[in-house]
């Protein structure tokens, strides 16, 4: 048996292996009029064919819970109801490949309006495209970017209520895994990290106080999210800093945290929060991060991160430093990695190959 291509329970979803596609920006929506933030083609040829190529959940890009909340203007969205009847047949095509449909909503915070990374990733400064971003504190991610707004109480209240929303229609489009982007530098990131949030209030200074903001939006989205279905989390578990920055410490408290509010999983990824800092990329170098968490709560946990070869992921699960692997590069290079990893492994991905490709992958002999 295989460890990559056993199923998972989480709740009363069973995904069919432990091979899942991470969330990767595609920056192709609309910016502006009624189809911004509308999925179209693209976005359901790529989810499409991830979910045909074998992977057991498709989780989609960050997508924004406000038209602030956007990384850059091409983002999808999910705060009206135009762009959640969009992703239906999206989710339709997905599940009818076998593959669970999730969704990752996120609000980019003080890294908000930024360009399109191919025409180089430059905050935009107002104008026709870009707009003030907000965050815990008036602090700029980088040098070049702009000084955001300090959220009010009633700010941060509000965008609470915006993830809620967002969840709901997330739930109508057909969505099964609901996932809260709390990693790589984003709003929720932002109120973790004291690199980031310089409040002195209720959100601000020590740690059950930086955590509060993610906690408010974990503990409202699970209220409206179906008890039957699976919550998870993002995290960033190091902001790769020296000191004054988020830590695996504290990630490992709240994971906790999340475990007892009803979070299902967590995704472990690092960084994003500080500009500039050195990280050591390399083959599954946040994968010891994932194992910790998983060594030391309950919660289980997914691993990310330079995660390209089939023998490679199925050691992260069968020494027990995950429970899944989220694979975001190699799932662009090879939509059909899933497929051609039970190959390697000699194991049959059964039902995963879809009829029109099967004579591509015939059943291993014994």
């Amino acid at each position: 048996m295989s460890g990559l291509f056993e199923p998972m329970a989480l709740r009363s979803l069973t995904i069919r292996n432990r091979v899942w596609m991470a969330p990767m920006c595609q920056y192709s929506a609309a910016s502006a009029g009624p189809e911004q933030g509308v999925p179209h083609d693209w976005h359901l040829a790529h989810y499409g064919a991830r979910a045909a190529g074998g992977a057991g959940l498709i989780l989609t890009e960050a997508t924004a819970v406000s038209p602030e909340g956007r990384i850059s203007p091409a983002d999808l969205g999910i705060w009206n109801d135009v762009q959640a009847e969009a992703f239906t047949r999206i989710t339709r095509f997905v599940k009818e490949q076998g593959a669970v449909p999730g969704i990752q909503l996120a609000h980019a915070g003080r890294k908000a309006s930024t360009d399109r990374p191919w025409r180089g990733g430059a905050p935009l400064s107002g104008g026709e495209e870009g707009w003030q971003p907000v965050g815990p504190s008036a602090v700029p991610f980088a040098e070049d970017h702009p000084v955001p707004t300090e959220m009010t109480t009633a700010d941060i209240a509000e965008t609470v209520e915006q993830f809620v929303a967002a969840a709901r229609r997330a739930l109508r489009a057909g969505f099964e895994v609901a996932e809260l982007h709390g990693a790589h530098g984003y709003l929720i990131h932002q109120f973790l990290s004291p690199h980031s949030n310089h409040r002195t209030d209720g959100y601000g200074g020590p740690f059950e106080n930086r955590i509060r903001f993610a906690l408010e939006v974990v503990d409202a989205v699970r209220a409206v999210w179906p008890d039957e279905l699976p919550l998870f989390f993002r995290v960033s578990a190091t902001d790769w800093l020296p000191e004054g920055g988020w830590t695996p410490d504290e990630t490992v408290r709240l994971a906790k945290e999340l475990l007892v509010r009803g979070v299902d999983l967590l995704d472990v990824s690092t960084g994003g929060n500080a500009a500039g800092v050195r990280i050591p990329v390399g083959p599954g170098y946040q994968v010891p991060f994932a194992a910790r968490i998983k060594a030391e709560t309950d919660l289980p946990v997914a691993a990310v991160g330079e995660i390209t070869h089939a023998r490679q992921a199925e050691t992260i699960l069968t020494t027990g430093q995950a429970d899944a692997v989220l694979l975001a590069r190699e799932l662009l290079r090879q939509p059909t990695w899933p497929l051609q990893a039970a190959r390697e492994l000699g194991v049959s991905a059964g039902a995963a190959v879809p009829q029109q490709y099967a004579r591509a992958y015939p059943r291993p002999t014994v």
